[in-house]
């Protein structure tokens, strides 16, 4: 069984007595990190004017360049942004589509992205199609086939999770990009789960858009995301916020969008070293073992099982809740009474079933699974 040393915990500010198992939904930021934050602050407001106008521009890109090293990509097609779902909006905003068209999304795919998608298509006329996502026990193949099979002559965009949200399923990306590829579909990877969680190489993928979150897996600061686009895709592409850069390119568009706070860009250069500080591929490695461990006792416990293993699973893992009632409604309901009994889980009503989502990161040890199935089989028993 992984172990870590339990004397990491003190590089957050974590809750000691809440059990903190749900690293995927916002990350936790460390302490060095938030420190390296305040200096970029301090420097901004020693003199803003000097700040925006000479040392921005270079910091921003010097940060784009060790972000790209990290995933295997070039700095200048590399663009920072709030969230993935800011990254999909500018995307899908930046295309044109007509009556009759169809963009292709998971079945599980992530639900402010699926509001995205259903925004533009019922602004032109067009239509969502979903390519029904196999769970639990998915396969490699069975992914493949499903979108696939989704895939028709009116198909002008696949929008894929990388890593799935509810369900917590990791996704051969390059072969379905290569199927989409292969039936002249443009992909555009939605991997908010992915940067710091899965060995994540964005070349290989090959996809025509990716975007990642570095505030999860990489623990940047909140509001740190970034959006790959290889040059070929980067003429006609906006973002959502149009301001003094139009029409003067890529990076002029989306390096300057308005005055905000970059110190959160800035600092993904130190997430990255914070990030090889604590093992870097060991880490994910070791953050994957204990989620399989931790999803398995969880399971057990409750008597039920567990939603994906093997190479489709990472650091998080979902587990079917012994529940009748597998309503939305119900999911939510649950969340709220763990989190009053001192847990962060999400529950999640996926295919006819409720699944509680579990997170495993550096700070977290088997004892924290242990706990989280105490508190669940408790709140379960509640009526």
């Amino acid at each position: 069984m992984p172990t870590q040393d339990p004397d990491i915990r003190h590089e957050w500010d974590l809750d000691p007595d809440f059990v903190t198992v749900n690293h995927g939904s916002f990350g936790a930021t460390p302490r060095a990190v938030r420190d390296a934050q305040r200096a970029w602050q301090d420097r901004m407001e020693r003199q803003p004017t000097r700040f925006f106008s000479t040392v921005l521009p270079a910091a921003l890109r010097q940060a784009a360049e060790d972000l790209g090293r990290f995933l295997n990509a070039r700095g200048r097609d590399i663009v920072f942004a709030d969230n993935a779902t800011t990254v999909c909006n500018a995307v899908l905003r930046s295309l044109t589509f007509k009556p009759g068209d169809e963009v292709l999304i998971l079945s599980h795919a992530y639900g402010a992205v699926r509001n995205a998608v259903r925004f533009v298509t019922e602004q032109a006329g067009a239509s969502i199609a979903e390519a029904a996502t196999p769970f639990p026990n998915p396969t490699e193949d069975g992914l493949v086939a499903a979108v696939t099979a989704a895939i028709t002559p009116r198909t002008k965009l696949a929008v894929i999770d990388h890593i799935t949200s509810g369900s917590a399923i990791v996704l051969p990306a390059a072969r379905i990009a290569a199927a989409c590829h292969a039936a002249d579909v443009p992909v555009l990877i939605d991997g908010a789960h992915a940067p710091g969680q899965i060995d994540l190489d964005i070349s290989a993928i090959g996809a025509d858009w990716y975007t990642g979150n570095c505030h999860k897996w990489l623990c940047a600061p909140k509001g740190c995301a970034f959006l790959h686009a290889p040059p070929a895709r980067q003429p006609g592409l906006h973002p959502g916020t149009i301001s003094h850069g139009f029409g003067k390119g890529y990076l002029a568009e989306f390096d300057w969008t308005g005055t905000t706070d970059p110190s959160r860009f800035l600092v993904a250069s130190e997430a990255i070293a914070f990030h090889h500080r604590l093992g870097g591929a060991d880490l994910r490695e070791r953050n994957r073992l204990l989620a399989a461990d931790g999803a398995d006792y969880v399971a057990r416990r409750l008597g039920t099982g567990v939603g994906s293993t093997g190479s489709l699973a990472a650091a998080m893992a979902t587990i079917r809740l012994p529940v009748a009632d597998a309503s939305p409604e119900h999911a939510l309901a649950i969340r709220g009474r763990l989190l009053e009994a001192g847990t962060d889980v999400p529950v999640h009503a996926l295919d006819g079933a409720l699944w509680l989502r579990l997170s495993a990161f550096a700070y977290n040890r088997m004892q924290d699974y242990e706990l989280l199935a105490d508190i669940v089989a408790h709140t379960l028993r509640r009526r």
